[in-house]
């Protein structure tokens, strides 16, 4: 499924893959899970952006949409180095579960120093959006570390 520089994050949420979808269609439901701003243009060549804690955006390009299952897009920190934008790539899949979703989160291309830092994050930002798919509070944006 993986390999040792990619990362998995899953979680299995009471929502169906619709609703948990809906937080991938615009900036305003993107930031509700992840972020302080963005910019999301959800279609194949569409530019996200997402100023992630406030201080720095993550961009990329959407590479793939299939509509309530799965989601591409490149992923790299505008700052640059050592992951610039495009650089690495984000899948997330929806598969329908008997209870709900099954939302499987796969980063990959990171370079070998940036997958811990980059596990921490999105080991954060899943379970954030499953909350805000489950219509529950999701917390606070920033991960503290």
């Amino acid at each position: 499924m993986g390999t040792d520089h990619d990362i998995v994050v899953e979680r299995r949420v009471s929502a169906a893959p619709e609703e948990v979808f809906a937080y991938f269609t615009d900036a305003g439901k993107w930031t509700v899970w992840q972020g302080t701003e963005a910019e999301v243009e959800l279609a194949p060549g569409g530019l996200w952006r997402v100023n992630v804690t406030g201080d720095g955006f993550a961009s990329g390009r959407v590479l793939e949409v299939v509509d309530n299952e799965r989601i591409v897009f490149t992923w790299g920190w505008e700052q640059g180095p050592p992951v610039p934008p495009g650089s690495t790539t984000v899948t997330i899949e929806l598969v329908p579960d008997a209870s709900g979703t099954l939302i499987r989160l796969t980063h990959r291309g990171l370079p070998a120093d940036q997958i811990e830092i980059h596990r921490y994050g999105w080991e954060h930002y899943v379970p954030r959006l499953a909350a805000a798919s489950e219509a529950r509070d999701p917390g606070p944006n920033k991960a503290e570390g």
